[in-house]
């Protein structure tokens, strides 16, 4: 089809949506490392992980052989009130940038809670309900997590605790009501509501929290209170399972359209918008059916794949939770109160770290006045207003588009816009106001963390 027929929103018909996630693992040659057991060092087994996950859950998140999982009814009804999501063609963006790069993306910001975390919420709720559980717990860093789960919960009627890092608690106080609309409760973490929350309190007094304190508090709260399990809006495989939806809709758009991509940017904090986007792209990659550029991009005040090391660390600040072989900056890593709250884990994907490992993707790093530039670059002309975290990949898609200018290049460049940013005013009123700064690491700070690393 010619390139003049391709419209500015990419539509799927609601039979077009997936009927099925897809498992990654499956095509993997060298599959993730398994979650360990820190006190015996050996692979968790289903038994180990019931007390903390779902039971369908931990299936999901030890199956790697099965290529494609049914979604349930009862979810793709859920998904129908929001899905399938437009794939959007730039031609705005294109256009102010003078390109001959042809750009699209992916929008996942056109329901309440602003992002694509609800397409693994209400997956994760619908298999608490399922379980006959009272409700479950969780952590939230930029606050799309948190609504997202807040919402699906109050579907299925069921308590949502969630523990939200402090900084973006404090930073987005309307985030924090919606969660309170949809009835969850929300206290910032660490906190002195956990034994946990007191010694993180205790060790680093006056932080702003990471991902990895919420994630320890909320991991502790769910194994206290029967009936509660505790659930994970990133990281884990069986996240970046349920989000598959989220490339499985843009490879059917780009099909019916005879679009092949070159490259597929997506913004990487623990891995679930990427993983999604990417997933049935690497397939084909696995499986030598086709080819992709494949870019991670990350905040330089948190670069867990690009100043990283591939090892057994701990998920989560206290050092309660199982082991992960994944990229890593080291548990006790607590990165600058940036304004990407949702990419401020320490660590990554053990799935999406194994595919770097293995140089079948790339990983940049992004510092954050940059890409508010893209921000509001982006906002000016395509008429949407980015979530800081979905603007690292668009700050990578300008950079790569303007390579094409000066080549000559006519590349297609897809890219994940995971969100909405109306709740991160306070970030664009710092960055208008030029009091916006750029915090990153040293290597000193990171060599400390890293050398606090269990010998695995």
């Amino acid at each position: 089809m010619s390139e003049n027929k391709v419209p500015y929103k990419i539509y799927l018909e609601e039979d077009e949506m997936p009927k099925a996630w897809y498992n990654l693992r499956a095509d993997m040659k060298n599959k993730p490392a398994p979650l360990l057991n820190p006190g015996t060092g050996k692979p968790l087994s289903a038994e180990e992980l019931s007390p903390i996950f779902c039971e369908e859950l931990v299936q999901q998140e030890l199956d790697e052989t099965t290529p494609y999982i049914d979604i349930p009814d009862e979810i793709r009804e859920f998904y129908r009130m929001y899905r399938p999501s437009p794939l959007v063609r730039a031609y705005c963006l294109e256009k102010k940038l003078d390109t001959p790069a042809k750009i699209y993306y992916k929008f996942e910001g056109n329901n309440t809670s602003g992002s694509h975390k609800l397409n693994s919420a209400i997956a994760q709720a619908y298999y608490a309900k399922k379980q006959g559980l009272k409700g479950v717990t969780t952590e939230t860093g930029a606050g799309q997590w948190g609504t997202a789960l807040s919402m699906a919960c109050s579907y299925f009627d069921l308590d949502c605790k969630v523990y939200m890092v402090k900084v973006s608690y404090e930073q987005k106080p309307f985030r924090r009501e919606v969660m309170r609309t949809y009835g969850a409760s929300v206290v910032p973490s660490p906190s002195e509501t956990t034994d946990v929350g007191k010694k993180i309190l205790a060790e680093h007094p006056g932080t702003t929290g990471s991902l990895g304190c919420a994630i320890s508090e909320a991991v502790e709260v769910a194994t206290k209170n029967p009936g509660y399990r505790y659930v994970l809006g990133s990281v884990l495989n069986q996240v970046l399972l349920h989000q598959s939806v989220i490339g499985l809709e843009t490879k059917t758009a780009l099909d019916k359209y005879d679009i092949h991509p070159d490259m597929i940017i997506g913004c990487a904090g623990g891995g679930s918008n990427l993983g999604g986007l990417i997933a049935p792209f690497m397939g084909e990659k696995l499986r030598g059916e086709a080819d992709y550029r494949i870019i991670a991009v990350e905040p330089a005040s948190c670069p867990s794949f690009t100043r990283g090391k591939f090892a057994y660390d701990f998920c989560d600040t206290g050092m309660i939770c199982p082991l992960a072989k994944m990229y890593t900056l080291g548990s006790s890593f607590i990165p600058s109160p940036n304004h990407a709250g949702g990419l401020r884990f320490h660590g990554m994907s053990s799935t999406l770290s194994q595919l770097y490992h293995d140089g079948l993707m790339e990983a940049v790093s992004v510092e954050q006045t940059e890409v508010f530039e893209a921000a509001e670059q982006f906002a000016r002309v395509e008429g949407i207003l980015p979530a800081p975290e979905s603007s690292h990949a668009i700050r990578v898609a300008i950079n790569e588009a303007m390579k094409c200018k000066e080549t000559g290049e006519e590349k297609t460049i897809v890219f994940g816009l995971t969100g909405t940013g109306y709740f991160d005013l306070v970030a664009y009123e710092k960055y208008n106001n030029g009091e916006m700064s750029d915090e990153i690491p040293t290597d000193e700070q990171i060599a400390e963390s890293l050398a606090k690393l269990p010998q695995i």
